[in-house]
């Protein structure tokens, strides 16, 4: 079975960096920053987590994911408090990343439910609340090896309804995607992406629409913006980037770019911060 994890994480990959080791006592906000998503472990204690206009309590030891930038709120006993390990995510793409994008506003498991995660978890929370030289370098990695035992455990589980996470989770749609992902250059037709799926057309077609929520073509078309909007961050001329991801030319790039982000290449990247352009 072809692996759906590793050409998303090979172009988008997620970074994390820790900001909380040790026991969170009484009300704690974090607020958010525009750009950043948040990863918590709570290893021990009740906590109350209020976000937007929705809330939840965690009674027993569990991950709590905002994926995308999102402020929200802890209440813990002001005495006891509660044992967390924390860390800031960093999408790469940003609001571009199609796993950010792709997942649900919160996501909260128990601990327990992420298969294969316990000895990961265990070894992340000795490291986090020992001084020990280069723990936090190591459990920053620790948390980026549960993120992608989070998305195995939505994809397995079939927790989440409709987007690429979804179409991840077909049996046979995942095959289709992981071709238009691994090979974006490919002219890919949909009687092709059918067989790769095992699929008659028509069928295909129309699965792929009611899983994933667009058809096939425009999920390819999007695959190949983001890939190329990730080129243009990173200086690349418009005219190398139009072949490796599938554009016979700079104008059919450009027609593409516009369709799917409203802006041309050129007026995408003058928007970037500057230090993007590094």
């Amino acid at each position: 079975m072809a692996d759906r994890l590793a050409a998303l994480m090979a172009h988008f990959p997620v970074s994390a960096r820790v900001f909380n080791a040790g026991a969170l006592c009484g009300i704690n906000t974090v607020d958010s920053d525009g750009a950043h998503g948040q990863l918590h472990l709570v290893r021990d204690g009740t906590v109350e987590v209020a976000y937007g206009r929705s809330s939840l309590r965690i009674e027993r030891p569990s991950l709590l994911l905002f994926p995308r930038p999102l402020a929200h709120r802890f209440a813990t006993d002001a005495e006891r408090g509660a044992d967390m390990v924390c860390a800031h995510l960093a999408f790469d793409g940003g609001a571009a990343n199609p796993i950010a994008s792709a997942l649900p506003e919160v996501v909260c498991l128990p601990l327990e439910d992420v298969g294969g995660a316990e000895p990961v978890l265990a070894l992340l929370f000795e490291e986090a609340f020992e001084q020990r030289c280069g723990r936090v370098a190591l459990v920053e990695r620790l948390f980026e090896v549960v993120m992608i035992q989070i998305l195995r455990q939505l994809m397995e589980s079939g927790e989440v309804t409709g987007g690429m996470l979804s179409g991840l989770s077909h049996p046979r749609l995942r095959n289709a995607l992981v071709a238009m992902h691994e090979a974006p250059a490919t002219p890919w037709t949909l009687e092709e992406l059918a067989g790769v799926a095992g699929m008659s057309r028509s069928v295909f077609a129309t699965t792929f629409r009611e899983t994933v929520g667009i058809t096939p073509g425009h999920y390819l078309q999007g695959w190949r913006v983001r890939l190329a909007q990730k080129a243009l961050r990173r200086g690349r001329p418009l005219k190398t980037i139009a072949a490796e991801v599938g554009y016979g030319s700079e104008a059919a790039l450009s027609r593409a770019f516009k369709a799917q982000s409203g802006q041309s290449p050129r007026e995408w990247k003058g928007r970037l911060p500057v230090a993007a352009h590094a």
